[in-house]
């Protein structure tokens, strides 16, 4: 079996406008229609060759994953979504004008990779990553995060 690529990543999400927001507005990613069979809540997004699916808590019966999941969840080192952003300082102006704290970084993973988090309105793990110069940034062990 041969892998080709990500075709979707799917999240169980409490609120469905909150979630809009923060893909839509504050990440600049397209909303899709659902197929038209579907009878739970939900919605689509789409960004350059990925698509993002996210479903009504309250319609699944699906663990949402909100129990402790040890210290990695803290340090990034758990779950989440990462994506590449072709302007850090751009992305941080775009969240902090929406509002939206970093969780930790931005910090050099020591690759000449970037990488800052922030949490969506469900608390799951958003990275947000550019491959920059950045001698200002701090590399090495992980900062502590914020959250």
């Amino acid at each position: 079996m041969k892998l080709t690529r990500l075709d979707h990543s799917a999240l169980i999400v409490r609120d469905l406008d909150r979630t809009r927001h923060f893909y839509g507005t504050v990440l600049g990613l397209e909303e899709v229609p659902r197929p038209s069979s579907f009878k739970f809540g939900g919605c689509w997004f789409r960004g350059p060759n990925f698509e993002l699916h996210f479903i009504l808590e309250k319609d699944t019966t699906s663990p949402a994953g909100w129990l402790d999941a040890g210290p990695g969840l803290k340090s990034g080192l758990a779950h989440h979504l990462a994506f590449a952003v072709d302007d850090l300082d751009e992305a941080t102006r775009t969240l902090e004008k929406h509002g939206v704290p970093l969780s930790a970084g931005p910090f050099q993973r020591g690759d000449g990779i970037v990488q800052m988090y922030v949490d969506d309105p469900d608390g799951h793990f958003i990275e947000l990553f550019a491959r920059v110069d950045r001698p200002d940034i701090a590399g090495g062990d992980r900062p502590a995060v914020t959250r």
